[in-house]
């Protein structure tokens, strides 16, 4: 029994033709809407297709985009230029200083402010470890006699074992100092020796942040 809502495919074959006839731009596609599936583009039935908007022109409530260097005055660049060297001079001035704000991660932390106070309130054998390598290095050289090869090699011998020693007592102290402090530090050990030893090896005057304890202070 055929349905009575269901509409016949001879009834839509019929229709499209009919349209077909009345529009002469749909009597062209009128074969291919027979197709199952086919739907015409407008741009087929010659219909306005909405323009998209150019890559120039900004949209409403957007943000601009940022200029370059090219678009700027001279003037513009040298305001920049200074604006960055001044930023920069403030950043340097806070890691000497030895704000929080300014510090890297690695200078981050009470851990390691404490770990600076012990290294900067005593004399270190590491800040000699350099100038020691220097005449190590010139007094070892072939052209050298064999008793100043001989003096070098145990000079290098000596300033290695007090180089080691020395960091030893300065990780020692700082670790005691640590857990009695801060009982509740999550800080690596391991990662602050090396921070210590670091440190113990660079001249006073090189060291950032700058030392805040003079040589005897107590910590």
């Amino acid at each position: 029994m055929p349905s009575l809502f269901r509409r016949r495919a001879t009834d839509v074959v019929e229709e499209t033709a009919v349209e077909a006839a009345q529009d002469p731009v749909e009597e062209e596609l009128a074969d291919s809407r027979l197709l199952k599936g086919y739907t015409p583009s407008k741009k087929e039935l010659g219909r306005a297709t909405p323009k998209r908007p150019s890559a120039h022109v900004r949209r409403p409530g957007t943000t601009p985009a940022p200029r370059s260097r090219k678009d700027m005055t001279k003037e513009e660049r040298q305001a920049m230029r200074e604006e960055r060297r001044e930023r920069r001079r403030e950043i340097t001035e806070g890691m000497r200083r030895g704000d929080e704000r300014y510090l890297s991660g690695r200078d981050r932390g009470p851990e390691r402010a404490l770990a600076r106070d012990v290294v900067d309130s005593r004399r270190t054998v590491g800040t000699w470890f350099f100038a020691g390598a220097l005449i190590v290095l010139f007094g070892s050289s072939a052209a050298m006699p064999a008793q100043v090869r001989l003096f070098a090699n145990l000079l290098w011998a000596l300033l290695a074992l007090a180089v080691i020693g020395d960091a030893w007592l300065l990780c020692r102290k700082t670790k005691r100092l640590v857990r009695e402090r801060f009982p509740d530090s999550d800080v690596r050990m391991r990662s602050l020796y090396f921070y210590v030893v670091m440190r113990s090896i660079t001249f006073r005057k090189l060291r950032i942040p700058l030392p805040r304890v003079k040589f005897g202070d107590p910590i």
